[in-house]
């Protein structure tokens, strides 16, 4: 069942919606409870991944045949990663919470755990090579969970 409360797990889910499984277990609930729009993205060697935007507050994404290989949550998603960290927090209590922090890909990833990642906003997200360049007041909005670890 899917709980816009529940933790946010790393490598694993949101919403209790688990990463590796397909579309098809949760589409049912998902137009039945709630608001869903739907991007195709076509990319350059042909692929296409699908978005599912779940209202406004969750965004899944699949590879063509349904395999959801990424989930991301915004400000509106109250759910905790380890009982502390959230979205919409300043880059500074980010810090605070966490002993290690690295920039990949215009993402933040937390004490070397690949599986979730912060995401920075623009400018931030071109122009930032290393933590020094993150400003400590900056708010983090997003959260995405993967499997990040070819960025290692």
């Amino acid at each position: 069942m899917i709980d816009f409360t529940a933790d946010i797990k790393s490598k694993h889910s949101v919403a209790n919606i688990i990463l590796e499984e397909n579309i098809s277990n949760y589409i049912d609930e998902l137009y039945r409870k709630h608001s869903i729009k739907v991007k195709n993205y076509n990319l350059p060697d042909g692929e296409t991944r699908v978005g599912y935007i779940v209202d406004d507050t969750i965004t899944i994404a699949t590879l063509s045949y349904g395999t959801i290989f990424s989930i991301g949550c915004n400000v509106h998603y109250p759910g905790l990663y380890r009982g502390v960290l959230s979205t919409g927090m300043s880059f500074g209590q980010i810090k605070k919470l966490t002993k290690r922090q690295r920039i990949f890909n215009g993402s933040v990833i937390i004490d070397d755990d690949f599986g979730f990642s912060y995401v920075l906003p623009a400018p931030y997200d071109e122009i930032a090579y290393s933590i020094e360049d993150i400003p400590l007041d900056l708010i983090l909005n997003e959260i995405y969970i993967s499997d990040f670890s070819s960025w290692q």
